[in-house]
């Protein structure tokens, strides 16, 4: 049988530009734009200082600002794409902030993955943000590009104009041409979105350029967002890009996200009751120290987990409740629990399963930038 040949000369000239340019992999350098993973939790109330609460890879700073709820909200801007988005809802109000009080959300990057930006060279990169956001509070707002091996920052503004209403904003800044970006795995860069702010963060202007950091250029002209409980503010679609222009945004499969997302942080504990989630060898009569393999961190993790009893050791057909437990040797990749029970372990080279007890249990291995 005769083989037909193909024509190849002109398949890829039939490919509008549009179409290559908007199926770039991992244009997005924000990670979890889409707010689809909340791997710490859903819902978190009385929120007054910093801490990741709910949605990866996305950090609250609130030095005195108001007591807020942050959850992750299915009210997003509709035919878009996106499931999900981050909400921040005050729950006590500060209509009088502070000096030194300050409001925000922020992600940052590790700086072996901007390296294509050419940071510190003339040919440096533009970048542009891009978001939808939505909020029953109208007027001014202000975020921060911040360069955080230069200690440089880059302020700008945007304007929310119709009250609970998505709007799509894209803010658009030059390259810094004078410092490049660190090639390590530590904290280079940030994007700051700004709530609120005291007159040491608003009592000076805007940047035109890539200026020094200056704190007092941070905020200029922000509303309040805790002036009032009724205030709400919600962000999705989050993208970050080489470039002058806005591409639509990029969505990545759920399983692919949430992989990037346990670079930097990760549940060991699955919410299911009876799980056996790791084996290990049993030290003494009381001991055993189950071992864990994860997805490659980005540094040695810290580890926290829940109380003790939520946790259990089976052995010889028996389940035991651990009565206490410690990390040891956590790594980027694997690592260990001492897990204790009061007494019943086979002897010395034996093995126990380490179980879950409820649908509470966790194990926090964190190596958050």
């Amino acid at each position: 049988m005769a083989l037909s040949r193909i024509d190849t000369t002109n398949m890829i000239e039939d490919v509008p530009q549009s179409k290559l340019d908007n199926n770039i992999n991992f244009r997005n350098i924000i990670i979890n734009g889409d707010m689809s993973i909340a791997q710490r939790a859903t819902s978190t109330s009385s929120i007054t200082g910093n801490g990741y609460h709910t949605i990866d890879r996305f950090q609250t700073i609130n030095t005195s600002l108001g007591t807020w709820t942050q959850s992750q909200s299915t009210d997003v801007p509709s035919g878009q794409g996106f499931a999900k988005s981050l909400k921040m809802d005050c729950t006590t109000a500060d209509a009088s902030p502070a000096s030194s009080d300050l409001l925000q959300l922020r992600t940052a990057f590790e700086g072996q993955n901007l390296q294509y930006l050419n940071f510190g060279n003339s040919s440096a990169k533009s970048l542009t943000l891009s978001f939808w956001v939505k909020s029953n509070k109208t007027g001014t707002y202000t975020m921060v590009f911040f360069h955080r091996d230069a200690t440089k920052q880059f302020s700008k503004s945007y304007t929310i104009s119709s009250a609970n209403t998505w709007e799509k904003k894209t803010i658009t800044v030059v390259g810094n041409t004078a410092n490049g970006i660190d090639n390590d795995n530590a904290k280079s860069f940030d994007i700051w979105f700004n709530l609120g702010a005291g007159s040491n963060f608003t009592s000076g202007s805007l940047s035109s350029s890539w200026e020094a950091e200056t704190e007092a250029n941070y905020a200029v002209g922000q509303v309040n967002l805790a002036d009032s409980t009724s205030n709400e503010w919600y962000i999705t679609g989050v993208q970050l890009e080489a470039g002058q222009t806005a591409s639509e945004f990029e969505f990545l499969p759920h399983d692919v996200n949430k992989t990037r997302c346990f670079r930097y942080f990760q549940d060991l504990a699955p919410k299911k009751n009876d799980c056996r989630i790791a084996i290990g060898e049993n030290v003494n009569g009381t001991r055993c120290d189950p071992v864990f393999q994860y997805v490659e961190k980005r540094a040695n993790p810290s580890v926290t987990f829940t109380a003790a009893n939520t946790f259990s050791l089976y052995n010889a057909g028996t389940s035991r409740d651990c009565t206490s437990m410690s990390s040891d040797n956590f790594s980027e990749i694997c690592g260990n629990l001492n897990a204790n029970v009061s007494s019943g372990l086979t002897p010395t080279g034996g093995a126990s399963q380490f179980i879950t007890n409820g649908t509470g249990s966790q194990i926090f291995v964190d190596a958050e930038l």
